[in-house]
């Protein structure tokens, strides 16, 4: 089970939380902080999967939670889901630019919204922020849902995905932000071109007199030929690049004339331009004959690290070339490497024993931690990008935040427990 931090005075909310997390199954175990200090401390030194913020909560300094949080991303990056009241959404958009947010609820609308986002989350549980974990365990990762036809889970999943692969390190912040786009405009089409089957001219009308499309697509939704519709997501993410496909269950619609692969750009200020916006930001886009079927890619950055932790951004970084090496077996263990990017071949005794890449975020850790020489030799695949981390300034890190220590020991048990089994399988 993992432990939700729920940050909110308001009991009632409090309450509804509890509930659903029990209705849900043994998941997600709140855990209710009602003073800023006592919420900041446990983020500290649990850096939990999601937390729960009330943002509007007058007892709270809910911003300086958030400060916090943005001030290091490389360690709290852990899901947000953001409670408000409907006059703080606009001051609240503005703070939560670059913040890992899973969803915004408004308080008016907590019960079923946070009940579709658990469910969510629940579902995707393999893909809920295990940086450390994904790389060593996972593997290939792979997700098939249905979703019915409420606008809301789509911005949920649209910021679950794109959010996990930038925190995994397999796209960077630009891909992210043209995915999150990208499977916001596919669902979204599934939803009101394909099941609710709103045509152009239909929706340009509504904009026109009504301005908010979702509460035509509400209305929709209810009708009884639309209500039973659903809309099919898929993902499969592996190490090389993503795979998406979107399907509804409407009639279609002629995509040939939609797709312009040639467009140099795309007017973001009107609507019916989505498709033409997800064919300039990603790969491969293709729909079946029929159009009530699209697929998509994106291909992943090759060894990079999108975040470097706070506390070593004013080390010193060395580049390497294809096979230049970084450290010889046998040598003084003098500095700590941060894994910028690349890839590193490790050697003991002149026998190739493991690759480390920016997935495994630290090299030459055990030695230097030990104070021993070094027990292997290490040479760069490619170029390279290290910091250095000399012993003194990660000794005096530590001491400034000693939450830092916590989460590098959790690493290096990570990193033997990865070795661990790589000798039981190389043994059985």
């Amino acid at each position: 089970m993992r432990k939700m931090p729920v940050i909110s005075s308001d009991a009632e909310l409090n309450d509804r939380v509890a509930r659903i997390c029990h209705k849900l199954g043994d998941v997600f175990e709140p855990v209710f902080f009602e003073s800023g200090a006592d919420a900041l401390e446990y983020l500290l030194y649990e850096l939990p999967d999601v937390n729960l913020v009330n943002f509007s909560d007058p007892e709270i300094d809910t911003t300086s939670i958030l400060d916090t949080i943005k001030h290091d991303p490389w360690l709290h990056y852990g899901g947000i889901i953001a409670v408000y009241s409907r006059g703080d959404l606009k001051e609240l958009e503005e703070q939560l630019p670059d913040s890992n947010v899973i969803s915004l609820i408004a308080r008016g609308e907590f019960v079923a919204s946070f009940f579709r986002v658990l469910r969510i989350l629940v579902e995707n549980r393999r893909i809920i922020f295990q940086r450390d974990l994904q790389s060593y365990l996972l593997g290939n990762v792979y997700g098939s849902f249905e979703m019915d036809n409420d606008p809301y889970n789509i911005k949920t999943y649209a910021n679950l995905v794109s959010n996990y692969l930038f925190n995994s390190n397999y796209i960077n912040r630009d891909k992210r932000d043209r995915l999150h786009v990208a499977l916001f405009e596919m669902l979204m089409n599934a939803v009101e071109h394909g099941n609710c089957d709103i045509s152009y001219d239909e929706k340009t009308a509504w904009l026109e007199n009504h301005g908010d499309i979702l509460d035509l697509i509400r209305q929709k939704a209810k009708e009884p030929e639309i209500r039973g519709k659903k809309v099919h997501f898929s993902y499969r993410i592996t190490p090389e690049r993503s795979f998406f496909t979107v399907r509804d269950e409407g009639a279609g619609f002629d995509w040939r004339v939609r797709v312009n692969p040639d467009a140099d750009a795309v007017n973001l200020t009107m609507h019916g331009h989505g498709i033409q916006m997800t064919n300039y930001y990603i790969e491969n886009l293709a729909y079946n004959d029929s159009g009530n079927e699209v697929s998509f890619e994106l291909s992943h950055q090759d060894h990079e690290t999108n975040l470097v932790p706070s506390i070593f951004q004013d080390q010193q970084e060395r580049e390497f070339q294809d096979r230049d090496v970084v450290f010889k077996e046998g040598e003084e263990s003098n500095y700590l490497y941060y894994i910028v990017s690349g890839s590193f071949e490790i050697f003991t005794g002149g026998k190739l024993i493991s690759t480390l890449t920016s997935d495994d975020m630290f090299l030459g850790e055990m030695s230097f931690l030990l104070n021993d020489r070094r027990s292997a030799t290490v040479i760069s695949r490619g170029r390279s990008v290290l910091m250095m981390i000399q012993k003194k300034a990660f000794v005096n890190v530590i001491k400034a935040q000693p939450h830092y220590g916590i989460f590098l020991a959790r690493l290096l048990a990570q990193r033997l427990s990865k070795l661990n089994a790589q000798v039981a399988v190389l043994k059985g």
